[in-house]
């Protein structure tokens, strides 16, 4: 059986509200930047990429769901690692360009396994 290799691209046809969509700045690719935080720690676990769609299942699933720019297709996290981001809350900044998408993380939010996307990755900082 032939599988089709045709890159996709993030979905334009999304059932976003269209006064949330209306306060998006996205990229030239549609997408807007998701930094994935710790609800109660206010820790950084992660950034990831949305397009509207994957905003709007991640605002009607109560899961969070990324387009990956790497693989050209949506993926919910979690999904086949267990390591689940159930959402609290979701917030755009004052540009429209990035989103905060607090979460109750279960397990590692690295596909590195470590519990954030920067643990151990700090950078020397001079003064």
């Amino acid at each position: 059986m032939a599988t089709d290799t045709t890159p996709q691209t993030p979905r334009p046809d999304s059932e976003l509200d269209p006064a949330v969509a209306a306060l998006l700045k996205r990229d030239d690719a549609g997408l807007v930047a998701a930094i994935i935080q710790q609800h109660d720690t206010s820790e950084v676990l992660m950034l990831g990429w949305m397009d509207d769609e994957a905003l709007h299942r991640t605002l009607t699933s109560g899961r969070v769901t990324f387009w990956s720019r790497s693989r050209q297709e949506y993926w919910r996290k979690g999904d086949t690692s267990g390591h689940v981001q159930h959402v609290k809350s979701v917030a755009v900044d004052c540009d429209g360009d990035a989103l905060l998408v607090r979460v109750d993380q279960t397990g590692a939010a690295c596909h590195t396994g470590t519990r954030t996307c920067f643990e151990g990755r700090g950078l020397p900082v001079s003064s």
